[in-house]
């Protein structure tokens, strides 16, 4: 009897330790911009064993609104909210990295890197105004490229909420009057013209189904589809190839001290060489977390600030530079 009440004693006890030892769980949602880095972190710092974290690429939309009913601890997002807009759903917004959105084409017998287009051009062919890639105004941008003749341009767009539709959107809203006035920005527009794919992989995969097909994706969707990348015309009137380089370079002006509720647009800046549409993906975490989870959230995302950065390099990302990291941890991971 007294040995059967010293086991279960035991038992109890050491059932107790497993638990409080068990590491807590962080879900997060959202964004498919940084998938592939964020699919790198959640494994590494899951090895660790402080705590196991799991991050479902749904699109910005998605993230947003699974944040703002709380059925997640942090969402990431490609749209950022406004001040008033964190307040409002009572969440808290910080930067992650900054990357490259690119536009991607199929078109046969042009080799990876040979293909401009110039700003005027970009926004006509998304437009729908500009049908077909032997166009007068493709041929004049570049000048001794065989275009193939009469093969009709296939737009590929998102179907899904997307914060990479937004920055492309913000971008072609900055460049061209035109789309401005008859689109706009947004997460989800009404598109002249394409067909739809969901998220950045499912853009990647059609445009490298159809021929003649021109897509946007972020950079390193592109890279791992092993797509061809169009050289883009910058607000400099530059021609400039995607790379870390010239996404760094878009970057180099941001002044994150002047930017409320970290908001900011990366898109059509200033620089000889710099990416015209570059752009910034965001964390939400609620105002209201119960406090352990809440130093669970922490935890992660100042190792993924810091011990991250390396490995968001390799996949082409920007990471934030380390002024710009100090100023999160201060202002909301503290």
């Amino acid at each position: 009897m007294i040995k059967n009440i010293v086991i279960g004693t035991i038992a109890s006890m050491l059932a107790g330790v497993a638990l409080q030892a068990a590491p807590i769980m962080l879900n997060g949602a959202g964004a498919s911009f940084p998938e592939p880095v964020y699919r790198q972190w959640t494994y590494a710092y899951t090895q660790g064993g402080k705590a196991s974290v799991n991050y479902q690429s749904l699109g910005s939309g998605a993230g947003l609104n699974q944040i703002k009913a709380g059925t997640v601890d942090f969402a990431g997002t490609d749209n950022p909210l406004t001040q008033e807009q964190q307040n409002e759903f009572g969440l808290v917004q910080f930067p992650m990295l900054t990357g490259g959105v690119v536009v991607v084409v199929n078109i046969p017998g042009v080799k990876p890197g040979t293909l401009k287009l110039s700003r005027e051009v970009l926004a006509s062919i998304f437009l729908g105004k500009i049908t077909n890639w032997n166009d007068p105004a493709i041929a004049a941008v570049n000048p001794g490229l065989r275009l193939p003749k009469n093969l009709k341009i296939t737009v590929v767009r998102r179907s899904d909420s997307s914060g990479t539709t937004f920055i492309f959107t913000d971008y072609l809203s900055k460049i061209s009057e035109s789309w401005k006035t008859q689109v706009g920005a947004g997460s989800s527009v009404k598109w002249p013209v394409g067909i739809g794919g969901q998220k950045n992989s499912g853009v990647c995969n059609s445009v490298a189904k159809v021929r003649g097909s021109i897509g946007y994706t972020e950079f390193t969707y592109a890279e791992e589809a092993g797509l061809n990348c169009a050289v883009l015309e910058n607000r400099a009137g530059t021609f400039v190839a995607p790379n870390a380089k010239s996404f760094s370079e878009s970057a180099a002006n941001a002044d994150w001290n002047k930017a409320p509720g970290f908001l900011m647009m990366l898109t059509d800046q200033p620089g000889e060489n710099a990416w015209p549409i570059t752009g910034v993906t965001y964390i939400l975490m609620r105002k209201d977390a119960e406090a352990s989870r809440k130093a669970a959230l922490s935890d992660y995302f100042k190792w993924c600030l810091n011990e991250g950065a390396a490995s968001a390099a390799r996949l082409n990302y920007v990471p934030l530079p380390e002024n710009v990291v100090k100023l999160v941890e201060e202002k909301v991971l503290n």
